[in-house]
């Protein structure tokens, strides 16, 4: 079993930057993949970016490239998704997930735990 505690959500303005944490508990942290996905009101769980068990291999979502940036830090059982150059369209709960699988999928379905999420809005 997994746990997944997201923090580092809130209210920004357009333009700015926040950074999520997810802190991971339960298991060894470095023997699964993690993902960061988000959902917008009304809209799907969307695929934002996922990290290798190592840290070593990150996939984005092609719209987000270069504005966030997701690392990992084993040591203290952390995954951190960096958000820059915020837009009113990034408005959405974000979730961290854990993936126990090595296959890189962007299928929330494939993702065996979930956070609670945070809530991240811009304003303009």
């Amino acid at each position: 079993q997994v746990q997944l505690v997201e923090s580092g959500g809130g209210l920004v303005q357009a333009g700015g930057s926040l950074r999520l944490s997810c802190a991971a508990s339960g298991r060894t942290f470095s023997s699964y993949a993690m993902g960061w996905f988000r959902q917008a009101p009304g809209k799907e769980r969307d695929f934002v970016a996922r990290i290798s068990r190592s840290g070593g291999t990150t996939n984005y979502a092609g719209s987000l490239k270069g504005r966030f940036t997701i690392s990992r830090d084993n040591a203290k059982n952390t995954v951190y998704l960096q958000m820059n150059s915020l837009k009113p369209e990034d408005t959405a709960v974000y979730y961290c997930a854990a993936d126990l699988e090595v296959v890189v999928t962007t299928n929330p379905g494939a993702y065996d735990y979930w956070g609670q999420g945070t809530q991240v809005t811009v304003s303009s």
